[in-house]
């Protein structure tokens, strides 16, 4: 049997190639939109990719099912929950496909994949087993957990509300969950746990970075597993502390359930003339995500302009602050321009119509004195200006840390969620914007000063500054 997971850093998402190679069949679970990447493993190790398969009706990026059933390979998807919970794109469709209930199996040449329903993460989850017969194995050696179980950490049940908009449904959600977890409880201990996701992603709240486990070493040392002792307290633990999810999590919920545009191969953008600059200034029809390092930002960029490196980060952020309906131009360099548009349309953002080099870029804010700023302080030198009289103190934390301890008076709004919440931020007064290390504040300033306010940027540990400075004031 040859197995590979895949992991792509800036979700945190693994996906998985399970291939029989006495046949030369190969399966794909849960696979991004992206497929390129398979079909190159899969050439490489002399398999060909017949089937693939999704756990769940995912949130957090488009699923590469229909890129995969374009191309004429089999797909599978779950015929769990009820009506709202349904691949609607599949149905009916010409596409080569089943559609899976509890129980249900499928070959790919010697090896068994079974479907197990597990509820409470989403409705319609499924896990797979998977039984190398062709080895000789009659019992499963490991399970593809999905968004179901993780290494240290437990799908979260809040996502339904607190991202899909469904009302009054995440405590049921958490409780169908503790019932599914019970399932787990009965697995072989030896079995493999294969994640859906690592250390990063929004999908949970302590996931592990070690990229798989055992169900007897989750059962030992898994926290959220650990509290499923008694339902009352599960539900109240799992629930508790989970971060906002971002903004772009109900549009991607949306896209795979009713089918996501199909990509084919990924389109890079041209070069687009300097001069075009001026067009986007101040407009907030487009998105120019400049992609540059934090200080030579807030030194000087356009106005209007999105802040987002392109780091781990990036594709929350770009998820969070560009609309779907907004053409998006970049500031990059074209050695990572590929790499960019790829992260982009992996969170359904398509939209991409040019990108500007670094260099022409600053060179043109030079020239025409079009540059803009951001002040930038350091919260060890100058941290007590947030307590100064006539400014507003907005906090991009999420709420669990703002409650462990944060300045009088401040706003809190997670920096995920901003966008959605813009018109909360009154006008008037500096808004002094901070997080807990600088990353959130860096991103979530630009978007205040895009939408008209007087931003000041604080960077800095937020936690010992102002432990400090609580002492400092109360002795």
């Amino acid at each position: 049997m040859f197995f590979r997971q895949i992991f792509e850093p800036k979700l945190a998402q693994y996906a998985y190639i399970v291939g029989c190679q006495k046949t030369g069949e190969a399966v794909i679970i849960d696979p991004m939109r992206d497929v390129r990447q398979y079909y190159d493993i899969a050439e490489k190790e002399k398999l060909q990719i017949t089937t693939a398969v999704d756990t769940h009706i995912h949130a957090d990026y488009i699923s590469g099912l229909r890129e995969l059933a374009e191309r004429g390979v089999k797909v599978y998807a779950s015929d769990e929950g009820d009506a709202d919970w349904k691949y609607e794109w599949l149905i009916g469709s010409d596409y080569n496909y089943k559609l899976l209930k509890d129980g249900d199996s499928f070959m790919v040449g010697n090896i068994e994949i079974k479907a197990i329903h597990t509820p409470g993460h989403t409705p319609e989850h499924l896990i797979y087993s998977v039984t190398d017969k062709g080895g000789g194995a009659d019992k499963p050696m490991g399970v593809t957990t999905g968004d179901f179980v993780f290494v240290g950490d437990v799908g979260r049940p809040d996502l339904l509300e607190s991202a899909a908009g469904m009302k009054d449904v995440m405590k049921p959600s958490a409780r169908t969950l503790f019932r599914s977890l019970e399932k787990f409880k009965t697995m072989p201990q030896y079995m493999q746990v294969w994640p859906g996701h690592g250390a990063g992603s929004a999908c949970g709240k302590a996931l592990g970075a070690v990229p798989n486990s055992t169900v007897g070493y989750e059962m030992r040392f898994n926290a959220s597993l650990k509290e499923a002792s008694t339902e009352d307290n599960f539900v109240n633990f799992i629930l508790e502390g989970q971060p906002e999810p971002p903004l772009y999590f109900a549009q991607m919920k949306r896209d795979n359930k009713r089918g996501p545009k199909v990509l084919g191969e990924l389109q890079i953008p041209d070069k687009f003339e300097a001069s075009r600059l001026a067009e986007f200034a101040g407009n907030r029809d487009v998105a120019l995500i400049d992609t540059r390092d934090r200080i030579p930002f807030m030194k000087g960029h356009l106005q209007g302009a999105i802040f987002s490196t392109l780091d781990k980060q990036f594709n929350t952020t770009a998820g969070s602050y560009v609309t779907e309906d907004q053409p998006i131009y970049l500031v990059i360099d074209e050695e990572h321009l590929e790499e960019a548009v790829r992260d982009l349309v992996n969170v359904g953002l398509d939209d991409i119509r040019g990108y500007i080099p670094v260099d022409e870029y600053e060179q043109w804010l030079t020239d025409n004195n079009a540059a803009v700023s951001i002040p930038h302080l350091n919260l060890l030198d100058d941290g007590h200006k947030l307590f100064e009289d006539g400014i507003h103190v907005l906090d991009v934390r999420k709420a669990s840390e703002f409650a462990d301890g944060h300045i009088e008076d401040a706003q809190n709004i997670p920096h995920t969620r901003l966008l959605d919440r813009i018109e909360e931020v009154a006008h008037g007064k500096p808004v002094y914007i901070h997080c807990s290390a600088g990353g959130r504040s860096a991103v979530a300033a630009p978007l205040l000063q895009r939408y008209g306010h007087e931003v000041v940027y604080f960077d800095g540990e937020f936690d010992s500054w102002f432990n400090s400075a609580k002492k400092t004031t109360t002795s």
